[in-house]
């Protein structure tokens, strides 16, 4: 990467800034993900190097700024995995004897490491977090203070409720915000269901996604002629085909 950036290196390479290869690296993390969901163990190994490759990227620019370098950032990752495992790296008093007690010391050493006490629970979420990882964030921080359903049954009638209060807006011709609000605590609840369910919101989208993809799929390669000619009922016969 120094050759890459160097005078009469890459073009391209020299260009870039911090902002300019952001985009790239939420596109990498991505690409991480899909790899794992289609168990590409191969690809895997490929995305973790592209992701890699950013780290190496920013590092490479903040030493050229001046303000730190890689080994700054692998010295300090170290010390925070130690910091953070009191239970591995600390005295036998300190071992964790289940996962929950490993996260409890993880949190533990975390706040020690903030010092005094946030203005907030929900303080330090990542702003540009996507939209269903924040919510689900929300909910388990608001969840460890005692804020939260006390089961799934509790979770399900809030989305029966949030469900009722959006179909009144719907039916109601209500303003495009209040359905757009109400949309919003329906797909809250539901992010929150996933978390009682102990399931990823995230995978069960993406799974639908992919689902519903492969279905659409299968209806174009079975229509016959122009889709866009074809009429409910066919649609449905369709799509129903694409089920068994």
């Amino acid at each position: 990467m120094r050759r890459l950036r160097a005078p009469n290196g890459c073009p391209w390479d020299r260009e870039q800034s911090f902002d300019s290869i952001r985009t790239h690296t939420i596109e990498e993390a991505y690409e991480v993900l899909e790899a794992i969901g289609d168990r590409n163990w191969p690809g895997l190994c490929e995305e973790l190097g592209d992701l890699l490759l950013q780290v190496v990227f920013y590092s490479e620019m903040a030493e050229e700024a001046g303000y730190f370098d890689m080994q700054a950032v692998l010295r300090q990752l170290a010390d925070k995995l130690v910091r953070r495992h009191p239970h591995v790296f600390g005295a036998e008093e300190e071992r964790a004897a289940s996962p929950e007690q490993a996260l409890d010391r993880w949190n533990a050493a975390k706040a020690a490491e903030r010092g005094a006490a946030p203005a907030s629970r929900l303080a330090g979420i990542p702003k540009h977090l996507p939209a269903l990882a924040e919510a689900g964030k929300l909910g388990h921080r608001a969840a460890s203070v005692g804020f939260d359903w006390p089961d799934v049954p509790g979770v399900l009638a809030k989305v029966e409720e949030e469900l009722l209060e959006l179909r009144a807006e719907c039916e109601g011709g209500g303003a495009a915000e209040r359905q757009e609000e109400e949309l919003g605590d329906l797909l809250f609840t539901l992010v929150n269901l996933a978390r009682h369910l102990g399931l990823d919101a995230e995978a069960a989208l993406k799974g639908a996604n992919r689902k519903f993809a492969a279905r659409f799929q299968a209806m174009e390669s079975s229509a016959p002629g122009d889709l866009r000619a074809l009429s409910p009922a066919e649609w449905d016969r369709l799509w129903s085909g694409t089920k068994s």
